[in-house]
């Protein structure tokens, strides 16, 4: 079994933004972030999962994902996600990650936590320290479909 704890922050929204992930398995453990110059706290939230599952090795691996994130944990556990792929994501924010996401989850087997951010999780607080580190001392990456389609 696999633990991925993620988070997403930014500094304004838009505004310099971080993702932070955690992943743990048996005696494992693994810390990833990157910061962006111009983003959305959502959009950082949703890449974190993103980056988490793509730093799978092995297709078909048991995962489950702790996020603060309720519009990455609903969007997926009430199922609204497969809706919004049905009518291929119109007037959808964040079409992009959306996509990127579930090409990777559905190579795995995936279920999601959702934890109160700011609280007592040692993980998702270790993943917000990461996000905003990243976001606020760089370097920072180009968001490049935001910039180009929203920012």
């Amino acid at each position: 079994m696999i633990s991925i704890y993620t988070d997403g922050s930014s500094r304004g929204n838009p505004g310099p933004g971080g993702y932070g992930v955690v992943m743990l398995s048996g005696q494992h453990r693994k810390e990833i972030s990157e910061g962006f110059r111009l983003t959305t706290n959502n959009r950082m939230e949703l890449m974190s999962v993103c980056v988490g599952l793509e730093s799978l090795k092995n297709p078909g691996s048991h995962v489950t994902i702790y996020s603060d994130s309720k519009y990455v944990v609903d969007a997926v556990e009430k199922k609204w996600l497969f809706g919004w792929e049905k009518k291929q994501f119109h007037e959808k924010a964040n079409p992009d990650l959306w996509m990127r996401f579930l090409k990777i989850y559905r190579q795995h087997q995936v279920r999601f936590v959702w934890v109160k951010g700011h609280a007592t999780n040692k993980e998702n607080n270790r993943c917000d320290e990461l996000a905003v580190e990243a976001a606020l001392n760089g370097p920072l990456s180009t968001d490049e479909w935001y910039e180009q389609n929203v920012g």
